[in-house]
C-alpha cells in the first residue's frame, strides 16, 4: 500500500509546460497509443523531476522518453501495462544520461540493506508519520534521499507500482527493491521525526 495517501491523475495535457512539448506536431491528432501514453505525462514528469531535481532536465528527460516511446510503439504489447513500459524507458534514459555524463549513482550494498530492513521494528510509526506529513516537509525529505532510495520510494509510494515492475524498471532484483524502499522509508521517518521534535521544541521555548 502506498504511504503517501494519494494517486496522481492521468489527465495530462500534451505539453510539458513552458519549456517542453511532446513530439506531436502542431494540430496533429494523436493516435490511440499516443493519446493513452500522453495521459501519463504528469506522472512521468513528476518522476523525472525527482530523478533530476531540475525542471529543464526533467522536461528534456520526459521529451526523450516520449520520442523513444512513439518511435518504438510497435514494440509495446497491447493489453500490457503501458505506464510501466513508459517508466522503464524513462529510467533507462536517465541511467544512460548519467553514464554518459560520468555521474553514475553510488552503488548500494543490497545485502547490508536487507539486514537493516529486517531489523527495523518501527514500520507502523513510520507509516503513521509519513501519512501525516504529506506536504512540503515530506517533499523536501524525499528530495534529500540518496537517488537509489528516492526513485524506489517514489515508484512504490507515489506511483504505486508493484515491486516486480519496479525491479524490471530499475534492472535490479525484487529483494533489492524492497530493501531500498524499506531503508528509504526509514530515512524519511527519521528526517520527519527530527523535524517534528525541532518544531515542538521551538514552540515550547517561545
Amino acid at each position: 500500500m502506498a504511504m503517501f495517501g494519494r494517486k496522481r491523475g492521468n489527465g495530462a495535457s500534451n505539453t510539458l509546460g513552458a519549456g517542453g512539448s511532446t513530439t506531436l506536431g502542431a494540430g496533429a491528432a494523436p493516435s490511440g497509443f499516443e493519446a493513452e501514453a500522453l495521459g501519463y505525462l504528469d506522472s512521468l514528469y513528476g518522476t523525472a523531476l525527482r530523478l533530476t531535481r531540475n525542471e529543464a532536465d526533467a522536461q528534456d528527460l520526459v521529451q526523450d522518453t516520449y520520442v523513444k516511446a512513439f518511435r518504438n510503439s510497435k514494440q509495446f504489447t497491447p493489453g500490457t501495462n503501458l505506464k510501466a513500459w513508459l517508466f522503464t524507458i524513462l529510467h533507462n534514459t536517465a541511467r544512460n544520461r548519467r553514464r554518459d555524463s560520468g555521474r553514475d549513482p553510488v552503488d548500494v550494498d543490497s545485502e547490508r540493506l536487507e539486514l537493516s530492513s529486517h531489523a527495523d521494528p518501527a514500520a507502523t510509526p513510520e507509516e503513521q508519520l509519513l501519512r501525516a506529513a504529506v506536504g512540503p516537509d515530506l517533499q523536501a525529505a524525499l528530495d534529500a534521499l540518496p537517488e537509489a532510495f528516492r526513485e524506489a520510494v517514489w515508484l512504490r509510494d507515489v506511483e504505486e507500482f508493484p515491486y516486480a515492475e519496479i525491479a524490471e524498471m530499475l534492472g535490479i532484483p525484487v529483494g533489492t527493491v524492497m530493501s531500498r524502499i524499506s531503508r528509504g522509508r526509514r530515512m524519511l521517518y527519521e528526517t520527519l521525526a527530527a523535524k517534528n521534535l525541532e518544531s515542538t521544541a521551538t514552540k515550547l521555548s517561545s
